[in-house]
């Protein structure tokens, strides 16, 4: 019970998330509020638990950390044995259509390798059926769209999404996640652009002609595209956040196929309208593409505050260029297929770079492919917690 005189004001600060109940009672001739909690903090990290692992969240704030915290692009899935064989009884459709099973996986590599934020297991293709696409994932191809989007009727007749009735698993899957998970969890969806190129090419793309050609020639169509898709990733994002995302990334994973006119012209203006809606929110936002070194300048633009790089891009070039925002990255995950020796001596290179000022998280420079080891990523987890400490307590 706290006590508060009359002219006392409890204020919530951004940082929370509560239910508060406020009753009032007569005591020695003055009105005292009687404020009680109900709901445990949801955003930003703010937690009861003092186990909590903040790492995570204050890198992405820029603020000081203990150690680099560590996360992996696909950190849950093809890499581990018990995933592989969890496969054999269900497809990806039917794990994430199961909220206790979902959480398994998504908190399974946190538990394996001690990483400092889980990131939910699903696909960037989760939502798309509530807006009427019929897509699945084929085994050895990936999404396939049945009537691949050709013009503005087809545009048109997309719906919207009702998130709690259309992903209501997704939703499930987080808030049973945040009862037991001891990092953040990171929620995310993919972006209009990349969302767009698998709706017209029809599937997986190796030059990306059709979505481009579909961009110069039908302008109309495509801002409705982008606008119904934004639509879309805002709703669904927000949904993640109410049921406890603690922070979002957007995948734009096939961005970097536009030059930076075309991205400023068809591109850009939605995430922006994306990334300013979601701010509010208060949970970090993270961006991401790959080969897309030549857009990092106009995504640090955006209201964002983690700018994640492949591993074209060093840390300190894009630190020169004049990114100012926390940096995500950047092992090349084919490096993992090496000796300890290379590993240790990109990953060191790569957090010399990071530490250097503050809001870096270490990653990969894209996701983690089925060849690569679950003891290399727990032995890279535990080998950049301990670098990283060491040289972030020597230099103070």
């Amino acid at each position: 019970m706290i006590l508060f005189s009359q002219a006392d004001k409890y204020k919530i600060t951004e940082r929370c998330h509560a239910v508060v109940y406020v009753g009032f009672a007569l005591f020695c001739d003055k009105i005292v509020c009687v404020v009680k909690f109900c709901t445990l903090i949801k955003r930003r990290g703010v937690h009861m638990n003092h186990s909590f692992n903040e790492q995570f969240l204050r890198a992405c704030r820029q603020e000081e950390v203990k150690h680099v915290p560590v996360w992996y692009m696909r950190q849950a899935g093809r890499s581990q044995p018990e995933y592989r064989e969890l496969k054999q009884k269900y497809t990806l459709e039917e794990i994430t259509h199961q909220p206790e099973i979902c959480a398994w996986v998504t908190k399974l590599p946190v538990d394996q390798y001690n990483n400092d934020a889980a990131i939910l297991y699903k696909d960037i293709m989760t939502p798309l059926p509530a807006i009427g696409v019929n897509v699945e994932i084929k085994q050895g191809i990936g999404p396939v769209i049945a009537d691949p989007i050709a013009s503005l009727e087809q545009v048109e007749k997309l719906g919207t999404i009702e998130p709690e009735k259309d992903v209501d698993f997704v939703l499930e899957t987080i808030r049973l996640l945040r009862k037991q998970l001891t990092v953040p969890l990171i929620g995310f969806s993919g972006a209009p652009f990349t969302l767009a190129s698998y709706l017209i090419e029809g599937g997986p793309s190796k030059n990306y002609n059709k979505v481009k050609a579909f961009m110069y020639s039908q302008n109309e169509a495509w801002q409705l595209l982008m606008d119904k898709l934004g639509d879309m990733i805002i709703s669904y994002v927000k949904a993640q956040i109410a049921a406890g995302a603690q922070a979002i990334q957007i995948f734009d994973s096939w961005v970097g196929v536009l030059n930076q006119e075309d991205y400023r012209m068809y591109v850009k203006p939605i995430m922006h309208r994306i990334f300013t809606e979601l701010k509010g929110e208060g949970v970090p936002l993270i961006t991401f593409g790959v080969g897309a070194r030549h857009l990092t300048k106009d995504w640090n633009d955006l209201p964002v505050d983690v700018v994640g790089l492949d591993w074209r891009y060093p840390i300190q070039e894009a630190r020169k260029d004049g990114i100012t925002k926390a940096v995500q990255g950047n092992l090349d995950p084919c490096v993992l297929m090496a000796s300890w020796n290379v590993i240790e001596e990109k990953a060191k290179a790569i957090i010399d770079q990071g530490i250097s000022q503050p809001g870096f998280i270490f990653n990969l420079g894209h996701g983690v492919f089925p060849e690569i080891q679950p003891e290399t990523l727990k032995r890279l987890t535990s080998f950049v917690h301990e670098y990283s400490a060491e040289k972030i307590n020597s230099g103070k």
